[in-house]
């Protein structure tokens, strides 16, 4: 049997029978398959990014329009165009710098606010120096140590409220958890014996509430209700199995009853099925709520 020479897959004469490179092909177009994907997510990301850096330059330059027509800290006495184009360079080439450290330590500093007050504070002094040189390129400030520490003050509140700014724009909403309560069908011995105690009509019938009228117990079922001879003390020993709550000192209701729930003052009114309410005391609200009926 003859060996096939060393990269005989480069060599056209090592093809399959049928024309094609086999098995190499078949690699072959998995890894520009993979590499088309990676392309994909690259040219997304990048796509995400500049988004991002546009609505921020976006940010910056409406933030330096409202401070030209504002004209804080004696700028209203500069023409106004010089007073436009001022805050402009300084509000966008200062936030850019913020926002270069924010993401710098984005990873490093996970929350949102104590990141924003540090690099606001860290970038203080770097973006005075940046509104320093403007001044002076524009209106021949001296750019002595008296007048950077005249700006300092006035660039740190600026900085610290426009780094605010771009993180309620950006800030991710809060999670929202959406819980259910699954309430799970009744075993048949749980309620078996208080079943018995039922007419032959509503022995089977689907049960919802039980209430207590002095030495007798009125029985809400989906077949009707009915009054029977018992403790509601009694009642409950019985139901204890059930799924179902002791709502009020004179109501039991079951779980898969109950269709919404009315809170007011801490107290509440359970609406059930068959159009049937019920008292929810203050004393048995913390059961419902921790099953989900808040």
């Amino acid at each position: 049997m003859s060996r096939l020479p060393i990269g005989c897959f480069a060599e056209r004469h090592c093809r399959a029978a049928d024309g094609s490179l086999g098995g190499a092909s078949r690699t072959a177009s998995g890894l520009r398959e993979r590499d088309g994907m990676d392309g994909r997510a690259s040219a997304l990301l990048k796509s995400t990014m500049l988004r991002r850096w546009a609505i921020d330059l976006v940010i910056l330059a409406v933030i330096g329009l409202l401070m030209g027509f504002i004209g804080p800290f004696t700028s209203e006495h500069v023409p106004i165009v010089g007073r436009y184009i001022y805050w402009l360079i300084c509000m966008i080439g200062g936030g850019l710098i913020g926002i270069a450290a924010d993401e710098a330590l984005g990873r490093g500093v996970p929350n949102l606010w104590i990141r924003t007050v540090l690099v606001s504070v860290l970038m203080t002094p770097f973006v005075t120096f940046h509104v320093l040189w403007t001044e002076r390129l524009m209106f021949d400030g001296d750019g002595g140590w008296y007048e950077f520490q005249r700006l300092f003050l006035q660039v740190f509140p600026i900085l610290l409220a426009v780094m605010a700014v771009r993180a309620l724009v950006w800030r991710r909403p809060p999670a929202r958890i959406e819980t259910r309560t699954v309430i799970a069908p009744p075993l048949p011995e749980a309620e078996a014996a208080f079943r018995r105690r039922l007419s032959a009509k509503r022995r089977g019938a689907r049960l919802i509430a039980v209430e207590a009228h002095d030495h007798y117990l009125k029985v809400h079922t989906d077949a009707g209700a009915e009054l029977i001879t018992l403790r509601f003390g009694d009642a409950l020993s019985e139901l204890a199995l059930a799924h179902g709550w002791r709502v009020h000192r004179s109501w039991w209701v079951a779980a898969d009853a109950v269709q919404s729930i009315r809170w007011r003052r801490g107290m509440g009114e359970l609406h059930l099925l068959g159009d049937l309410k019920a008292p929810v005391s203050r004393t048995y609200a913390a059961i419902l709520k921790e099953a989900g009926w808040s």
